[in-house]
């Protein structure tokens, strides 16, 4: 089709009513939300989605790890539909943009389309993966990874959050288990539009983020043992110590990822003492580091290094290490065929962009496996994200999503 002039444009107003309206469920403590993935909080979300959805005449199924997929039909049987979306779970501690902007950008595109009267020859189908945050079951984007066949279903039933209750379980208690088979959908490409989480938009005066790559990723999991004594009658000499070895620990990881720069990043989230008393040495430390680069080859040495280096650290302690790789993802390179229409599309709306490379992992990590793939970013405030501080504007949000109208009806085809 010719590209959709520049006139074309999205109700503003009515997508960022739309976001104040799902921030309303699972509130934060301090302005942003606690949606975490298969709570009560989450399956409001849902309904209200699904509500909005039907309304907008589209049709929803769900597969059996708990993705939601809205289908606006297109004029040509045959043709495979467009994907657009993203995630609405959050962080325990999240913003109200970040997933969220993608799948509710998404069902403002189906909205727009159906406001002037438009037909796609290609379908549309605003998606809700689920599980993308991983903040309640590690890994990260676990439905959509295995829609790509990287986890078996199995696996991701399996999971279980720090509360010792399972993936399945929550699921199925939530009653959001679909009927469809996971990964059975197929794609004719996949959009999903992204708060940066990043300070580079707002520092460059940029409207548009292209997204190029996507960093690679290892989630580790430490596991270090020590011996639990009372930390004040035990002497010095006589310890030993997981904390002190994870201290160590994190300053080496901060020291690898330093060496590796520049584009490298390494750091520790997450921690968990056992039995976790002021006056007791702990005898279980867990913790997760986080590594990420755009470059493969660094990605692999830097977590060879840290595990080995790690080894060598307990083991002159007498602590003992095991490792899990809890998350990872390769690198990821979109299809630049979609990264142009992208670019071509903040181009005819008049939108500054620039070329960027994602630090976080997205669901579309995992789609570019299996359809052509790209992402939209809009600036956030600061860089901030996780965190309930996180803000965008309404015009940010309406420049990300205008471009993801013009991009999607590029490659979806509008019926003659």
């Amino acid at each position: 089709m010719s590209a959709p002039g520049e006139n074309l444009r999205i109700n503003s107003a009515r997508l960022w009513d739309s976001l104040m309206e799902m921030a309303k469920i699972g509130p934060g403590i301090a302005g942003g939300n606690n949606r975490q993935t298969l709570t009560d909080a989450d399956s409001a979300g849902r309904h209200l989605f699904q509500d909005w959805c039907t309304a907008a005449g589209m049709t929803m199924g769900v597969d059996t790890m708990g993705t939601m997929f809205a289908t606006r039909p297109g004029t040509d049987p045959d043709a495979l539909p467009v994907y657009l979306g993203s995630h609405l779970d959050t962080q325990p501690t999240g913003g109200k943009y970040d997933g969220v902007l993608g799948v509710l950008g998404a069902l403002e595109v189906v909205r727009t389309l159906n406001d002037l009267g438009i037909q796609t020859r290609h379908p549309l189908v605003v998606t809700n993966w689920a599980n993308e945050e991983g903040a309640r079951f590690a890994p990260a984007m676990l439905a959509s990874g295995v829609f790509a066949g990287v986890h078996t279903q199995d696996y991701a039933y399996g999971r279980r959050d720090l509360d010792g209750k399972t993936y399945g379980e929550e699921l199925a208690r939530i009653g959001w288990i679909g009927d469809e088979t996971v990964g059975a959908r197929k794609m004719h490409a996949y959009f999903e539009l992204h708060i940066e989480q990043g300070p580079i938009l707002e520092a460059q005066g940029k409207d548009i983020g292209v997204v190029t790559h996507c960093q690679g990723l290892w989630w580790l999991e430490f596991t270090l043992t020590g011996r639990e004594a009372h930390t004040g009658s035990t002497p010095m000499a006589m310890r030993v110590n997981a904390g002190l070895a994870m201290a160590r620990i994190f300053e080496m990881v901060q020291a690898v990822a330093m060496e590796n720069q520049p584009d490298a990043v390494g750091g520790v989230g997450q921690v968990k003492f056992a039995p976790n008393s002021r006056n007791v040495l702990p005898g279980t430390v867990v913790f997760t580091v986080d590594i990420r680069t755009v470059d493969q080859a660094k990605l692999d040495r830097m977590r060879a290094k840290i595990e080995a280096e790690a080894a060598t650290i307990c083991a002159a302690l007498g602590v003992g290490c095991a490792v899990e790789a809890v998350g990872h993802f390769d690198p990821v390179t979109f299809t630049p065929e979609l990264v142009d229409r992208v670019r071509a599309a903040a181009d005819r709306l008049g939108y500054s962009h620039m070329n960027v490379v994602s630090g976080a992992g997205h669901d579309a990590c995992w789609a570019a496996r299996v359809a052509p793939t790209t992402m939209i970013f809009c600036p956030c405030v600061g860089g901030l994200s996780h965190n309930e501080a996180e803000e965008i504007s309404p015009e940010w949000a309406a420049a990300g999503t205008d471009v993801l109208l013009h991009a999607v009806l590029e490659t979806a085809g509008v019926a003659s």
